[in-house]
């Protein structure tokens, strides 16, 4: 914790001219007798830091020595020494910048921005799978900077059946989706989601993009990526499931499960939505212990037929 409170103090009085250890007291929440030694602290470091003594006195940093830091607080600086890491997910052009950061640090902090940024490994694939290296798409660049500077773009796409089309669009946002990436924009047609793995080239137009007052890209994703969800999940089935049973169901359809209330008898109404009659009756078959499928018909009448050939086979 002292690392953050002297890192804290550090950037307060770059935002003050001057501070007394009642201001970094009060701020930090910490009495006046910590907040002296975290003073004097800085100062043996070797922190540019000075104290002056009666009316109008406290402690200044001398000739208002900056770092590029100003604004952050410690938690949200070491937060971003987590992500510079070299195992992050993060771009080489996000990890460069984080690396400036921390060399604009103080010397004495710089070991443990260092050490935050060398923390931490991100592993996204599951157990059991392979290695496979996913490499941002080649435009990605072009359309985060089109975003930035609020600019339109003719963009040549390739649709899923390979025909190729060139529209201009106003892009919003961008959005990474596990290891793919959405450009979410405006149109003529209205709001459209592009992947920009699809995108075959880019040309701003420098004509201002036409962006919504109330758009939110999060809340945009989100109604979009459940739209999705609908149009690749589009059978839903109904059920009763025992209590304990639940857990399970939701470990192994994640969002494709709602669940109700509870039944007459205790059980719980699940709705679960799944690709087609026969693909979900198979998700389905090994949880009769807990589950019954009350409808779609065509569902139960699959489930039977899969009994029926495991009877034929194990019984």
């Amino acid at each position: 914790m002292r690392i953050d409170r002297l890192v804290a103090v550090l950037l307060l009085l770059q935002r003050r001219e001057r501070v007394t250890a009642a201001e970094v007291a009060r701020e930090l929440e910490v009495s006046e007798r910590t907040a002296r030694r975290d003073l004097d602290a800085l100062a043996m470091a070797g922190v540019p830091l000075y104290a002056t003594q009666g009316r109008g006195g406290g402690w200044r940093l001398v000739g208002g020595a900056r770092t590029d830091l100003s604004g952050l607080t410690a938690g949200e600086a070491r937060a971003l020494f987590l992500v510079a890491g070299p195992a992050s997910a993060a771009t080489p052009t996000v990890k460069a910048a984080l690396r400036k950061l921390v060399h604009a640090l103080p010397e004495p902090f710089r070991a443990h921005a260092e050490a935050a940024a060398s923390s931490l490994v991100m592993d996204p694939r599951q157990w059991g799978a392979g290695r496979v290296e996913h490499r941002p798409p080649p435009f990605l660049d072009a359309l985060q900077d089109a975003v930035i500077r609020g600019v339109q773009v003719r963009l040549g796409y390739v649709d899923g059946k390979g025909a190729e089309t060139a529209r201009t669009v106003h892009p919003l946002g961008i959005v990474a989706k596990g290891p793919s990436w959405y450009l979410v924009s405006d149109t003529e047609a209205g709001r459209r989601t592009f992947r920009i793995d699809r995108v075959s080239s880019v040309d701003p137009t420098g004509d201002p993009v036409r962006r919504p007052g109330d758009f939110d890209l999060a809340g945009s994703w989100h109604a979009i990526a459940d739209e999705i969800d609908r149009r690749r999940m589009p059978l839903e089935i109904r059920a009763v499931c025992a209590p304990h049973g639940i857990g399970l169901l939701r470990m192994g359809f994640g969002n494709r499960l709602q669940v109700g209330g509870a039944a007459a008898d205790g059980r719980i109404e699940v709705l679960i939505r799944g690709y087609d009659a026969y693909t979900l009756a198979g998700e389905l078959a090994g949880l009769v212990e807990w589950l019954e499928v009350t409808g779609p018909p065509e569902v139960r009448d699959h489930l039977a037929s899969i009994g029926a050939a495991l009877v034929e086979r194990y019984g």
